[in-house]
């Protein structure tokens, strides 16, 4: 992976926003969203009032913008949160609607709960989104004429109709998502062995523990306690455990630049297959005779290991007021929250005034835009802002394109669909994306619902556009700290795991504990590591001083993955034929991960440490000293942009 130079190139931080997702099409939640978005207008269309049929998709909407893959029992709670929350939003909206005195507190209001009860967790988070959403579009239904308890009724049975359209195949498919999470482990494994160059095993390998911590959450997050599927889940979460000692064998052999025989890839093919349809496992393959290489005997006992399976004891779920205690705690023990909260309420209230002041059409698309940008816990406050208004242009482009169409009836209905599926496609590409295609849905649901016009249109652009300079000044470019560099903690962090890795991996693992504990150490390592690729391309998409430090950071993120599959490769070898390194090193290991740790929390370069002289770790070593270089390498303190990007290039090609 190479970065271009910025006197030839577009600078990265635009090349990065502007990326789609490589990730396949979800033509489930396409399918979805258009049965859930145009079966109410083509219904009230042919009950001759399609107006009805624009208020009730409006209640479908949602569950449509809160969808995402999973299990059934997460995402019943994540949408059922998610639709209830926009539901009591929608209605404080319409009590106070059109009384500026009662509106504006009440939207200030909802907005600081938001942020708030976005500490709880992922699900509160876009429940908290949604009710702020909701109740600012609340605010501005006074302006259709319809009585409030006909929209509030519309509103409810959109409502009911996209959530059983979302779980409606529950009973019949229960298991299908864990056992597709399961299955694309299997996949990926394959295709990380079968990988010919480092740049695409390197890639395929990321995959592999996306798909890891993938099938985790699904299966820890959906366990139910009926006792009929009880049994299902636990099935698949022992065949998931089991499967590490696989992984682990996998890694080790791709860091050492190797290729397994093609028996082994055809068997992880046949085991994803198998787990799909829910069939037998299929046999193993036999280790070859007399096989004296430790990491291929490792892997083909990984092989025999998935056929037996793990016994894991059934974790216990955690009551909710013990939840609720933590959510509280962590209001209580940290003030990021409180700092996301007071920046999404000043921003609010801003965008309510600006609302007042200035005679737009429609003016609560501001607030809602400020809402929807701003909304902590979902990325670069800078990125969303700029492709929140790069979508809506083109969103308006294509709404305008409509109008001048003059297309009605029918043609209206399959319009709504192809942009409901279009955000069902854009929720998982990119975020333009999805506004490019919500901005002409919603202009058409006005259209619709009461007069549509030029000015919708007009006004759509203008309101979106003031609300993305409200963010962008207010909530980046004047909140304080909002351009600071903050990575170097988390960096920091990651090498905290990997260290804590180094310490379970490089021993011998006698008992079952201690092999538990191993992997439990891997799979923390690996998901720091994910995480904390994830943070990093969230901030590279700015152009201030976070993401040019960003950008020169880079570099250590790989050198730190490349430690963790060095350990990996060393520690399935332990115990067949091979001894454990000398405690002494291992403490000389983790004694470095420490100084590079402390150097980059205390923004200097860090001190020269003695390293093991070892061939058992040599591969160690050397990925240990590429990650002392790639910390010398940039500036701990920022400084010039361009020397940042010109120290920070030379690497990155190597890499």
């Amino acid at each position: 992976m190479s970065t271009p130079r910025p006197d030839l190139a577009a600078p990265h931080w635009l090349v990065q926003l502007l990326r789609s997702a490589p990730v396949p099409v979800p033509w489930n939640m396409v399918a979805r969203a258009v049965v859930a978005l145009a079966v109410p207008l083509a219904v009230a269309y042919a009950a001759g009032d399609i107006a009805v049929g624009a208020l009730v998709s409006t209640g479908a909407l949602p569950t449509v913008l809160s969808e995402s893959a999973g299990p059934y029992r997460y995402r019943a709670r994540r949408l059922g949160g998610a639709t209830l929350a926009a539901t009591a939003g929608y209605l404080v909206g319409l009590l106070t609607g059109g009384t500026p005195a009662l509106s504006v507190p009440a939207v200030i209001l909802v907005a600081a709960v938001s942020a708030v009860i976005s500490a709880a967790g992922s699900n509160a988070s876009v429940a908290g989104l949604q009710m702020l959403v909701f109740c600012v579009l609340g605010t501005g239904q006074h302006a259709t004429g319809v009585r409030v308890e006909v929209l509030f009724g519309c509103f409810c049975l959109g409502a009911a109709w996209s959530l059983l359209v979302a779980l409606v195949t529950w009973t019949v498919r229960a298991t299908s998502p864990e056992r597709t999470a399961v299955a694309h482990v299997y996949v990926e494994l394959a295709a990380m062995l079968s990988a010919t160059e480092e740049a695409v095993s390197r890639v395929a390998r990321h995959r592999l523990t996306t798909a890891m911590n993938t099938a985790y959450d699904q299966l820890l997050t959906a366990r139910s306690w009926l006792s009929g599927r009880d049994a299902a889940y636990r099935q698949l979460l022992n065949l998931l455990s089991a499967t590490t000692p696989a992984v682990e064998a996998s890694v080790a052999m791709i860091n050492a630049g190797r290729r397994p025989p093609q028996e082994v890839i055809d068997h992880f093919v046949a085991l994803s297959a198998a787990v799909l349809a829910a069939q037998p496992l299929p046999q193993p393959p036999p280790s070859p005779p007399g096989e004296s290489d430790p990491v291929l005997a490792a892997l083909y006992a990984g092989l025999v290991r998935i056929g037996k399976g793990d016994d894991r004891k059934r974790r216990e779920p955690t009551p909710w007021h013990r939840r609720l205690r933590d959510w509280a705690g962590s209001l209580a023990s940290g003030p990021l929250t409180w700092i996301a909260a007071l920046r999404l309420t000043l921003c609010v209230a801003i965008a309510e005034v600006v609302g007042l002041l200035v005679p737009l059409e429609r003016s609560y698309w501001i607030t809602l835009t400020v809402g929807i940008v701003l909304k902590p816990d979902f990325g670069s406050v800078f990125g969303r802002a700029l492709l929140r208004g790069i979508g809506t242009v083109v969103g308006v482009g294509i709404g305008a394109v409509v109008l001048a169409l003059g297309a009605h009836g029918w043609a209206l209905v399959v319009l709504s669909a192809v942009f409901a599926g279009g955000i069902a496609f854009g929720k998982v590409r990119n975020y333009g994306v999805q506004s490019a295609f919500v901005t002409p849905l919603i202009i058409l649901q006005m259209g619709l619902a009461h007069t549509g016009n030029w000015t919708v249109v007009l006004a759509r652009l203008v309101d979106t556009v003031l609300g993305c300079v409200i963010v962008l000044v207010f909530g980046y470019l004047l909140w304080p700290g909002s351009r600071r560099p903050q990575v170097g903690g988390r960096l920091a962090d990651g090498l905290a795991a990997v260290a804590k890795y180094v310490r379970a991996a490089l021993v011998e693992a006698s008992s079952g504990e201690a092999r538990l504990a191993r992997s439990r150490a891997r799979r923390g390592a690996y998901r720091a590591l994910a995480d904390l690729r994830t943070a990093f391309q969230q901030a590279v998409v700015e152009p201030s001083a976070n993401g040019r430090q960003a950008v020169a950071w880079w570099p250590v993120i790989a050198a730190q993955e490349r430690v963790a599959d060095a350990v990996t490769e060393v520690g399935v070898t332990i115990g067949r034929g091979v001894p454990p390194p000398d405690p002494a090193d291992v403490e000389l290991l983790t004694a470095a991960l420490d100084e590079l740790a402390a150097a980059i929390r205390e923004q200097r370069e860090p001190r020269s440490v003695p390293l093991p002289d070892s061939d058992q770790l040599s591969g160690v070593v050397d990925q240990l000293e590429s990650a002392f270089d790639a910390v010398r390498g940039p500036d701990l303190v920022e400084r010039t942009p361009p020397r940042l990007v010109r120290r920070f290039l030379p690497y990155h090609r190597r890499t």
